[in-house]
């Protein structure tokens, strides 16, 4: 089954000009131009969309995205390199957000405790 750009586009809820953008990325190839009517899109292609889209949702850059998609039929050994290295950057983000999280707890703490209105912790806590 083919489609053009727009029904591409409207099957996967998503803009002309993303599939565009993942054209010129290189995420995706173009189609060849008939000499009349639109460009057909193949099935492989919009399920290579979705892989992007899913992979985008699970936090991957498309640099990330485009090297897994180079791998594809590489062994699963260079895949699982380029998770663990994903696995790592996320809990180095959580541990982050967790601390950014205790901190403004202890900030809350210190508002809720606060008698003198003229002056806000969380406010001073933020100047240099």
């Amino acid at each position: 089954m083919t489609r053009t750009i727009s029904k591409v586009a409207k099957t996967l809820n998503i803009n002309v000009e993303t599939v565009r953008f993942y054209e010129r990325r290189g995420l995706i190839a173009q189609p060849p131009k008939p000499e009349i009517g639109y460009r057909q899109y193949p099935e492989d292609t919009v399920n290579r969309i979705r892989f992007i889209k899913r992979a985008q949702e699970l936090g991957f850059t498309l640099e990330e995205i485009a090297n897994l998609l180079s791998l594809n039929d590489r062994p699963c050994s260079q895949v699982q390199d380029l998770a663990e290295h994903k696995l790592s950057a996320v809990k180095e983000k959580m541990a982050d957000l967790h601390r950014l999280e205790k901190a403004l707890k202890a900030l809350l703490v210190q508002c809720h405790n606060n008698d003198d209105e003229s002056h806000c912790p969380i406010i001073e806590s933020l100047q240099p």
